[in-house]
């Protein structure tokens, strides 16, 4: 690597060329992946793309009365100094605030480019460009909060938000309500079964935690399956069968805890049912309350599908424990 000090006025005007060249990209690369979630937003980083282009035009008239029509391959990676990006313009789906955060750096880093190029340089013509660069640069968040002024309407915001609210839901919510009801619901007759057959806490305890955690590894890979995520707008199927298969074990080890009552309480097998049974009513209208808060699901409907079939299955395993 080439430290900035060593860099002729030739190689700094190139290098200016290249990263606006590659910034106006990135700029549009985060364009295209608002335009469906955010499309305002995607509207404000197009207009920061065309403001880069300008930049370059700019910088490639100066190079051209200069030094001529041949570029030096130099780009930023080149040279020393420089911040090593992460290329979170190649990930999908990114969340707003990252790409906006992303987005201050780099005028950041090009504005304090420009300022150390514009010292270094002894051209009149050069230097005075550099200079105005700097000063548009610093100027740039300025432009983007008068285009977000005039793109993100109050409407415009409103709907952003309420396309965030439904990629929420559907990478997050959905996957990890349907891991919450299967691990409360279906490891409900295994544990219960186990409990009322044996009559002992460490027994049942080890069948329930078995359950839980087999449930869960099967509904995180059935979640991460089901979709990559590219055309449903779910987001990372690791993600999502990550979120399942943990709340799948967590509903399951939720009623499955209690049996770790120790047999020195006395009547330590029936305190522990209480328990379990205490946690089970809770985690079903925990469950129900989730689905009326968040799946537009109405309240009594949500609590008469989760509370009567874990009570049908609850029953199921009692009775299969204690024939």
């Amino acid at each position: 690597m080439k430290a900035f000090s060593d860099l002729s006025e030739r190689e700094i005007l190139a290098l200016a060329i290249t990263s606006e060249e590659e910034d106006g990209r990135i700029y549009m690369s985060f364009a295209e992946d608002l335009a469906e979630r955010y499309p305002a937003s995607a509207k404000l980083f197009e207009q920061m793309a065309a403001e880069e282009t300008r930049h370059r035009h700019l910088l490639l008239e100066q190079y051209l009365k200069r030094f001529g029509e041949h570029l030096p391959p130099i780009r930023r990676e080149d040279v020393k100094g420089f911040l090593r990006r992460r290329p979170v313009w190649l990930t999908r789906n990114l969340p707003l605030d990252t790409i906006r955060k992303q987005a201050e750096i780099m005028e950041l880093e090009s504005r304090r480019f420009y300022e150390k190029a514009r010292d270094q340089t002894s051209d009149v013509g050069v230097r005075a460009l550099l200079g105005d660069l700097a000063a548009m640069e610093h100027g740039h968040e300025l432009v983007a909060e008068r285009i977000g002024a005039t793109m993100l309407t109050k409407s415009a915001l409103e709907e952003e938000a309420e396309t965030h609210k439904r990629l929420f839901v559907l990478q997050y919510v959905q996957p990890g309500l349907a891991g919450l009801m299967d691990g409360s619901v279906s490891t409900l007759a295994p544990l219960f079964a186990a409990a009322f057959a044996t009559q002992e806490n460490w027994p049942t305890f080890l069948v329930g935690l078995a359950s839980a955690i087999g449930a869960g590894i099967s509904m995180g890979f059935a979640e991460a399956l089901s979709d990559d995520g590219s055309l449903t707008g779910r987001g990372s199927p690791y993600l999502r069968g990550g979120v399942c298969g943990l709340m799948t074990a967590l509903g399951g080890l939720g009623h499955t805890l209690p049996y770790l009552v120790p047999d020195s309480i006395p009547d330590h097998f029936r305190f522990a049912t209480a328990i379990a049974g205490g946690v089970v009513f809770f985690e079903l209208w925990a469950i129900a309350f989730v689905r009326a808060r968040y799946m537009d699901t109405p309240f009594l409907q949500a609590v008469f599908q989760i509370v009567l079939g874990g009570a049908i299955v609850l029953g199921a395993g009692i009775l299969i424990g204690g024939a």
